[in-house]
């Protein structure tokens, strides 16, 4: 039987997250702010909501959902981010840092969604390996997680293309969009684990 003194053990050192500006050779994540409400919802398509917890169409609804974001951020529990073209300035749409644990050294990579001219692109690869970069190798956390709609046949698979470890189905897991009940599909990635992963996205981002 295994005992406590088995277990592996990690620093107790808290996790801070700051806000902070990611910059890759398509992409460019800059902190969430109420301006980019109006870029936002230029990429508002039915279809990108499709999985969704929530569903914007307007402007109004993107400010709303910026200052929700915004308060979480000064809670401390997430980072949310706007993400553009790096060449162009283009909103290719947002992202975040999200379940943010000081105590336990983890967060997940969520509330991610793009607009339609970034699918099936190098956007949400390069995205990716910019957040869990930073993640493991500059805020020093030890599992980094993922989760979406199992349902969601495109985005699960996008996550397992990242190297990700599929975890469970959360079953009844919650209610999106005026009541639908979401099982929700959980994958993750741990820090002994992000060497390989990192040298796979490299290889990939370079291909691509």
């Amino acid at each position: 039987m295994s005992t406590d003194t088995e277990l592996p053990r990690r620093d107790p050192l808290p996790l801070v997250v700051p806000p902070v500006t990611l910059e890759g050779s398509t992409v460019r994540l800059e902190p969430l702010r109420p301006e980019h409400a109006s870029a936002l919802a230029s990429l508002c398509e039915d279809e990108v909501f499709e999985f969704t917890s929530q569903v914007m169409r307007t402007e109004a609804d993107l400010q709303a959902y910026i200052a929700a974001a915004l308060r979480t951020a000064e809670q401390g529990t997430e980072q949310p981010f706007f993400i553009r073209d790096r060449e162009t300035g283009a909103p290719l749409g947002t992202t975040r840092y999200m379940t943010i644990s000081r105590a336990d050294r983890t967060l997940e990579i969520g509330h991610t969604w793009l607009g339609r001219r970034a699918w099936r692109t190098r956007v949400n690869t390069e995205c990716k390996f910019l957040l869990l970069r930073h993640a493991f190798e500059t805020l020093q956390v030890m599992r980094v997680q993922f989760k979406t709609d199992q349902r969601n046949a495109r985005s699960r698979a996008a996550i397992e293309r990242l190297g990700a470890k599929f975890e469970g189905i959360l079953r009844n897991h919650m209610l999106v969009r005026g009541g639908v009940v979401r099982d929700s599909a959980y994958y993750s990635i741990l820090d002994t684990e992000w060497p390989q992963v990192k040298a796979g996205l490299e290889e990939r981002l370079a291909r691509e």
